[in-house]
């Protein structure tokens, strides 16, 4: 038995196993790129402007901050896109401002503090991150399909808010947020996106989203909703300079709230990085998960020496990656460049910058909810026979859209408390982390499987064999068996004469795993 030779889209040069190592042709590297940047404009442009009209910077000033934020984006989504040794995830992960820090920013200047108190704890906090990052990348032990389908599920979920203030425009303070035209364009170019995946065939139907927002911009100039009225104005070409705004301000307790954030990202960060391993079939272990998590954290320790913030992988460009098909890390390489112009010719990041919110909310429909859709996806694989996986999966996502359904739930707790579980992500991703370890990992008395009032089933077996011939790590994910240092183990099927034919890939794991979605039997047990 041979595993399906997987069909590359038109223009690529196909890597069989490693999917993420497509070459588009070079237009259409451009254009997929140019899309990952459309797509994730709207979130790189909004921490810096929220933080700068907090801080009561002038609009040059703010100009300044986008700059930067698009500059160092660029900067992060090459390194992890393509990666050196030690740093990059090698994945088609959008790096950008992460927006878990608004708050905590703006926290710190609630509390008397200035922009530069801001760079100052986001340096050192980022540099904790950098020290503590091996930690985190041991934790896909912990992430089984029952685990990583509730985070995906979670991300996208939790996106949906984003998008429908984008559907209303964005800002709830103008006259017209929530007008019928504002969400009648959002409708525009969400019928636009759908119509191109349906009757597209090849380039359109991959540029769906790209096609969406450029006919939704289009139909927005006359309804007076686009305005390019603006682009020339300002300066053409500048170069970010090295802490514009005066040197950082090092301060303990905007230290300590920072880490917490930090924190926060690495967790999404992984979370992200599992993600789109399981979006594009590109195998993912601890050692990617490190790579990523150092890329990460370095982007977020240079980001404040050029006037920036924290930066993460980008969820909604995850959510692209799975609507568009596009695999290729490559892609997002060149979103990476293209972001690296913006962020030195502000021309161009103000005619990026006139495409309406209702558009981009449109379209983000598409993208969120499919990432919702993907971790469905995982969690049908998931088997909820004998086990407590139901609990772990209803209890989990449950909690991670409290704080999305109500935001003010935690307000009275701790500010520390509040930035972590604030997140619906970093919620849910805790809670079945937690949930997964207490049911599938611990045994107390007799090893006997966990049972629940939602789901029963007649006992399964295994052969002793078979148990014998595992080791304690050893992990099932998307169907292929992984020892605990994340390489493939291959799995051999015996004839009759006792001769090994030939060896393939488990297309399902119920004959050597626990319904955990981990191997946790091993020599010592």
């Amino acid at each position: 038995m041979t595993s399906k030779t997987r069909k590359p889209f038109p223009g690529t040069i196909d890597v069989q196993g490693e999917p993420e190592n497509d070459r588009p042709s070079l237009p259409r590297t451009i254009m997929y790129g140019l899309q990952h940047v459309l797509t994730m404009y709207g979130g790189i442009i909004a921490p810096p402007l929220i933080i700068g009209s907090a801080v009561g910077a002038t609009p040059d000033q703010i100009g300044i901050l986008i700059a930067c934020c698009l500059f160092i984006g660029g900067l992060a989504t090459i390194l992890q896109s393509v990666g050196i040794p030690f740093f990059g995830s090698k994945l088609p992960l959008v790096q950008g401002v992460s927006f878990a820090s608004v708050s905590t920013m703006t926290a710190i200047v609630a509390g008397g503090g200035s922009i530069n108190e801001i760079f100052g704890a986001v340096l050192l906090a980022s540099v904790f991150g950098f020290i503590i990052t091996p930690f985190f990348a041991q934790i896909i032990r912990f992430f089984p399909p029952v685990v990583t389908g509730v985070v995906i599920t979670s991300i996208g979920l939790t996106l949906m808010p984003v998008a429908g203030n984008w559907i209303m425009g964005g800002n709830a303070a103008a006259d017209d947020y929530g007008s019928v035209a504002g969400i009648g364009l959002a409708a525009v170019t969400l019928l636009v996106v759908i119509v191109c995946s349906k009757v597209g065939k090849g380039t359109l139907s991959r540029l769906a989203v790209l096609v969406g927002l450029v006919v939704g911009t289009i139909v927005a100039i006359p309804m007076g909703i686009a305005d390019f009225s603006n682009v020339l104005e300002g300066d053409i070409f500048a170069l970010p300079v090295p802490f514009a705004f005066g040197w950082p301000e090092f301060h303990v307790a905007s230290t300590v709230s920072m880490f917490i954030v930090v924190l926060v990202i690495l967790t999404e960060t992984a979370a992200d990085i599992l993600a789109v391993g399981e979006i594009t079939g590109s195998k993912v272990n601890s050692k990617r998960i490190a790579n990523g998590l150092r890329a990460d954290m370095i982007s977020s320790i240079v980001s404040p020496i050029f006037n920036s913030f924290t930066q993460s992988a980008f969820a909604q460009n995850v959510g692209l990656v799975a609507i568009t098909g596009v695999r290729s890390r490559f892609v997002v390489t060149a979103g990476g460049c293209i972001l690296l112009i913006l962020g030195v010719l502000p021309i161009m990041g103000r005619v990026a910058g006139a495409i309406p919110m209702q558009v981009l909310g449109g379209a983000g429909i598409v993208l969120f909810g499919s990432v919702a859709a993907s971790g469905i996806r995982t969690l049908s694989k998931v088997s909820y026979q004998d086990n407590m996986n139901l609990v772990i999966v209803a209890t989990s996502l449950a909690f991670g859209m409290l704080p999305i359904v109500k935001p003010d739930i935690y307000s009275q707790f701790p500010n520390w408390f509040e930035v972590i579980f604030h997140s619906g992500i970093s919620s849910a991703a805790l809670m079945a982390i937690i949930l997964n370890i207490v049911f599938n990992e611990l045994h107390f008395g007799k090893k006997s499987r966990n049972k629940n009032a939602f789901a029963a089933s007649p006992p399964r077996m295994v052969r002793e064999d078979e148990i014998r011939a595992l080791e304690e790590g050893d992990t099932f994910i998307g169907g292929k068996l992984y020892s605990k240092n994340g390489e493939e183990i291959p799995v051999q099927r015996i004839d009759e004469t006792g001769d090994v034919t030939h060896s393939l890939h488990i297309p399902t794991v119920d004959r050597v795993r626990a319904d955990t979605g981990n191997v946790r039997t091993g020599k010592n047990q």
